[in-house]
């Protein structure tokens, strides 16, 4: 039996975006802490960030069968190898990660920079992961490639150096201490 079903990114993220949105409803009426004002701002973000993420590297959902299933061998979309095919494609993942690296810190202020790049890598590891899962499983057409997770991590790591940066000033670190969760009272 032939077939192709696609799920559209909206089928998923949206509900994932109205139950976040229905939880901080609740958690701010209730007032718990971290989850009004800049905190809130923050969390709320962060959400549609991590939406936006989930948008660009899984979605659409493509589920193919019969002869419109990829014959390739999964092995084949992996590229284990690093930086052999790097080009300028690498830029939009580090573009992609640097909100994350500056976000993470917030969340974790005493987070220092190699923990926060060994968690843009893990989150990076499990995209790829599920992108390869996508692959075996739906046979979508992803590859999974080594490269991505280094530009990823390189993203965080320039995302982290940019709120340390900002938190050295003043202004920006007055700003930056209200909209940190950890820094909330209610």
């Amino acid at each position: 039996m032939n077939f192709q079903i696609h799920i559209p990114t909206a089928a998923i993220l949206g509900p994932a975006l109205a139950v976040f949105a229905l939880v901080a409803l609740v958690r701010h009426r209730r007032g718990v802490p971290g989850w009004r004002g800049g905190p809130l701002l923050l969390r709320t973000g962060t959400a549609l960030y991590a939406a936006a993420v989930a948008s660009l590297t899984l979605f659409p959902l493509w589920i193919y069968g019969g002869d419109y299933r990829n014959q390739a061998e999964w092995i084949g979309q992996i590229q284990p190898i690093p930086l052999v095919l790097a080009d300028i494609t690498m830029v939009p993942n580090v573009v992609m990660f640097m909100p994350f690296g500056f976000i993470l810190p917030l969340f974790l202020p005493r987070l220092n920079r190699g923990r926060a790049v060994l968690a843009c890598a893990l989150v990076s590891l499990g995209i790829e992961a599920v992108q390869l899962l996508q692959y075996i499983v739906f046979a979508n057409g992803r590859a999974v490639d080594v490269n991505d997770l280094i530009a990823n991590a390189i993203g965080g790591l320039l995302g982290y150096t940019v709120l340390r940066a900002a938190q050295h000033g003043t202004a920006t670190r007055r700003v930056l201490d209200k909209v940190s969760p950890s820094s909330a009272t209610v």
